[in-house]
């Protein structure tokens, strides 16, 4: 009989000279070692992970301006009002005679910029013996105010006859500093009305009316899984994540940051969502699993109005803040030119400001530059403190007032992510009126309040779609398959709501 097996332990090769030789030692990096800790000496851990990025989640920019607020619908709709006042833009101006702008009558012919032939019910709300003040298009500067004697449609627009208040006689539209005859060159406004005595009242009435917005939801799905064996399989790495998992089991970092990732995704969609072009989808675009097989079928996906994309739409964008030719002060006269387009709008006094990161610096260095020191390189000046040298000083500012309006400035870590807007110069920020909005809901009938920004998402009685999580397989707790996995499914079902987009501004780069 004999006896085989039982090899002997690892062999320690004989060198000529006392060295330590990595060949007669175990590496916890090396292939011989597999990786492991299949050594005799063992290595000081750092058991936690380094956080080299902070907080890495993107989400909170909805929670500061808006709500969330549930809808049984596919679609919302809301309307919004429209302008009080009476006026149109880019008419042309025209005598009658074809040779001066005031004709010997002195009076001014108008043809509206309402086509009557391409739209039949785009009838002038300018009513007869109502008072108008026409403007030159270009300038802005130069004004003729009249009285309309006439209002009639003579071929495909509207025309106006309006008698000329003032001495103008013998002086042309041209001479008076406004084109005659130029397609577009004429803005007009009525600001009241002049009657005679023993004249009857004013004929026709004005019918206000609304404009009408949507936006449809869309799904927003996400999914993690892991299979029986390695849910089980402790790891010498310590969890960290941002909503607090701790332990040495992996699967639970990486299921925590699904979540987290998803929730981001919640309100990144929300900001960047799009209408979806459907040419773009086609039959093979994307599988689709009805309770049954997945067949390659036309996808049904709207896409959705984003932030961004109501602004640009509806609201005001302001390309180029502060460029480079104009740091610090020369900011102020750009930032002046949104305040005198805000006038023109709702007027809202108290706004946010979400921005970049050199976009929040420009504001820094305009407010600065008003205090004035900024030009003499000794900005240390301004701020409600005694200038100690021991003292450290603030040079950010949070909020400011310019005009009638208040401002509060914060940073948008959206903007500047590595992985996300950080990639792109397109965007420097956005300007949010606060407060509320009082608006007409189609679906309740009556007159709410909700805030300007706002997402709505699909609930009932019995589903609730704001944020659903579930577990399917035979891990983790779950029975539901013979699946040796654990899958974690991630669901929403939602919209942004932007409305008076006209009092927003988007900051974009030159």
């Amino acid at each position: 009989m004999s006896l085989s097996g039982g090899a002997f332990p690892a062999s320690i090769v004989p060198q000529s000279t006392r060295m330590a030789l990595r060949e007669n030692y175990l590496s916890f990096d090396s292939d011989a070692g597999g990786g492991t800790f299949a050594q005799q000496y063992l290595p000081e851990l750092y058991e936690a992970e380094v956080e080299r990025y902070g907080n890495r989640t993107l989400g909170g920019f909805l929670r500061m301006v808006g709500a969330e607020m549930p809808m049984t619908s596919d679609q919302v709709i809301w309307s919004e009002q429209n302008r009080l006042h009476i006026a149109y833009a880019k008419a042309r101006g025209v005598d009658g005679a074809g040779a001066v702008g005031v004709n010997s009558n002195l009076v001014v012919t108008v043809n509206m910029a309402t086509n009557v032939a391409a739209n039949p019910d785009a009838t002038c709300a300018v009513r007869v013996g109502q008072t108008v003040l026409l403007t030159d298009n270009a300038t802005k500067l130069v004004s003729i105010k009249g009285l309309v004697q006439g209002v009639s449609a003579t071929g495909t627009r509207n025309v106006l006859d309006i008698a000329v208040y003032g001495d103008l006689t013998g002086t042309p539209l041209a001479n008076a500093g406004i084109a005659d005859n130029v397609a577009d060159n004429l803005n007009l406004f009525v600001y009241g009305s002049d009657f005679g005595k023993g004249t009857v009242g004013m004929e026709g009435s004005i019918e206000p009316s609304f404009t009408q917005y949507q936006n449809s939801p869309i799904i927003i799905k996400d999914s993690y899984s892991i299979n029986g064996s390695d849910a089980a399989q402790i790891g010498w790495v310590e969890v960290s994540t941002e909503d607090g998992q701790s332990g040495y089991l992996w699967y639970l970092k990486a299921e925590s940051e699904t979540r987290l990732r998803f929730e981001d995704y919640l309100e990144m969609a929300m900001v960047e969502g799009e209408y979806m072009n459907p040419a773009a989808i086609t039959a093979s675009t994307i599988p689709f699993d009805f309770g049954g097989a997945a067949t390659n079928t036309t996808q049904d996906v709207k896409g959705t109005e984003g932030l961004f994309a109501a602004i640009e739409a509806r609201g005001n964008v302001y390309s180029g803040f502060a460029g480079a030719a104009a740091p610090g002060s020369g900011a102020l006269g750009d930032f002046d030119e949104i305040l005198k387009n805000l006038d023109k709008q709702g007027a809202i006094e108290e706004n946010m400001l979400f921005l970049s990161r050199a976009t929040a610096l420009d504001f820094d260095d305009m407010i600065a530059a008003v205090n004035g020191g900024f030009a003499s390189k000794q900005a240390a000046s301004y701020g409600l403190f005694d200038n100690d040298g021991d003292m450290a000083l603030n040079f950010g500012f949070s909020g400011f007032r310019r005009g009638s309006y208040d401002f509060y400035k914060t940073d948008w870590k959206y903007l500047n992510d590595a992985t996300t807007r950080g990639l792109s110069k397109e965007i420097d920020g956005v300007m949010v009126p606060a407060g509320t909005t009082t608006v007409y809901d189609q679906m309740l009938g009556s007159n709410i309040r909700r805030p300007f920004l706002h997402v709505r998402y699909r609930a009932s009685e019995t589903e609730d779609r704001r944020m659903k999580s579930w577990i399917t397989g035979s891990v983790g707790g779950a029975y539901t398959d013979t699946l040796d996995a654990m899958t974690v499914s991630f669901l929403s079902e939602r919209c942004l709501v932007t409305q008076a987009a006209n009092n927003f501004v988007l900051f974009k780069g030159a």
